[in-house]
């Protein structure tokens, strides 16, 4: 199972480059200080699906260029892991969003974060700053940075 704060979202083109589906996380511990997506912060339940519903939905959708935003998903490498591999058996790829710096995450001693971190392409990490607000293209504070990491 996976939290979700919201379904599945076909069709953006504001979460990475290109035409992307967009799963969105439920729970983040950061709490940035005027945070786009507040609702997200809980780790409460909100929305609940499975793996496989999800996996069902982008195989229907034949769209496997994803983003995981959120919430922090970071907070469920295990799901997000498991997504992420189907998504790059179908030749997709992969953006996520994360408050967490790559440093902080290559710290991290969870090997399911590191198995999701080894299906991410670009990863978008950094709290958001408001003092660094920015209009710049996938990010909102200047802090965050946006990593190639695809090989």
């Amino acid at each position: 199972m996976i939290n979700l704060s919201a379904p599945l979202e076909f069709d953006s083109i504001v979460n990475g480059e290109g035409l992307r589906t967009v799963i969105w996380t439920q729970g983040c511990l950061h709490n940035c200080d005027g945070c786009h997506n507040p609702t997200t912060h809980s780790l409460q339940p909100k929305y609940m699906m499975s793996i496989d519903e999800v996996v069902k939905q982008i195989d229907d959708s034949n769209w496997y260029h994803i983003t995981f935003s959120g919430g922090d998903p970071m907070l469920q490498p295990q799901a997000c892991a498991r997504i992420a591999r189907h998504i790059k058996k179908h030749g997709g790829t992969v953006w996520c969003y994360t408050g967490y710096t790559l440093n902080q995450l290559k710290l991290k001693t969870n090997p399911a974060m590191k198995e999701f971190l080894s299906y991410v392409d670009v990863l978008v990490d950094g709290p958001y700053i408001e003092s660094c607000k920015t209009y710049s293209h996938f990010r909102g504070s200047s802090n965050q940075k946006i990593l190639y990491l695809a090989k």
